[in-house]
């Protein structure tokens, strides 16, 4: 497969309007824009990799959860507390997406131990499809199944663009967004230096055993 196959985007016809309401909001500038309290993406100027840096400029996500799709069980981003995570939207139906595949399962193997997770979010196919899909490439990490869209929403990352990766930071802040497919080249290093970086635990509400953080509104 040609380079160029390999990074093209994929465009699909489903509209989610309370998304587009959302980034039209957040309107244009010459760099990534994070607005309030929560994560909220631009890509200004059609850049498809947008970089938050320093740690400061970065904003949480809100919080993502749906059903596993090989197991139906819930699952969701709360699940992995203190993780640096690799967020990855695809499809089987999505070429770039069979192309990256065994790039993002190389990353995870050889990150997991260092304290990275990667979550994937499965768009627009049947669960068998989507579970072939998985079994087929020996992928190991879960993914949420979201035919519809809902889990993608509040992402808020263009639902028309997949395969789409965003890398959170260890407090699940977007460091990183990639429209395009993505290799072991970009990923490797970018988690490696997030899960070093210094973490500092939210605090735990009195009278309570565990943390609790939500996101802010937009």
């Amino acid at each position: 497969m040609s380079k160029v196959s390999r990074s093209r985007l994929v465009a699909i016809p489903l509209v989610v309007v309370a998304l587009v309401v959302a980034l039209a909001a957040c309107g244009t500038g010459k760099d990534a824009v994070t607005q309030g309290d929560t994560f909220e993406f631009v890509s200004p100027g059609g850049k498809t990799t947008i970089f938050y840096d320093p740690p400061s400029s970065r904003k949480r996500v809100r919080d993502l959860s749906g059903e596993n799709v090989v197991t139906g069980a819930p699952l969701g981003l709360s699940d992995f507390d203190g993780k640096v995570v690799v967020i990855n939207v695809w499809g089987q139906w999505c070429a770039p997406c069979r192309a990256e595949v065994g790039d993002l399962e190389q990353v995870y193997e050889q990150t997991a131990p260092l304290g990275v997770e990667f979550l994937g979010i499965n768009f627009r196919d049947n669960r068998q499809e989507a579970q072939d899909y998985i079994r087929n490439n020996d992928v190991t990490y879960p993914s949420i199944y979201d035919y519809p869209g809902r889990t993608l929403v509040r992402l808020t990352t263009p639902t028309s663009v997949v395969p789409t990766t965003v890398v959170l930071d260890r407090n699940h802040r977007a460091a990183a967004v990639f429209l395009r497919t993505v290799s072991v080249e970009d990923l490797d290093p970018l988690v490696r230096r997030l899960a070093a970086e210094p973490y500092t635990p939210p605090a735990t509400p009195a009278g309570t055993g565990t943390s609790v953080v939500r996101g802010g509104s937009s």
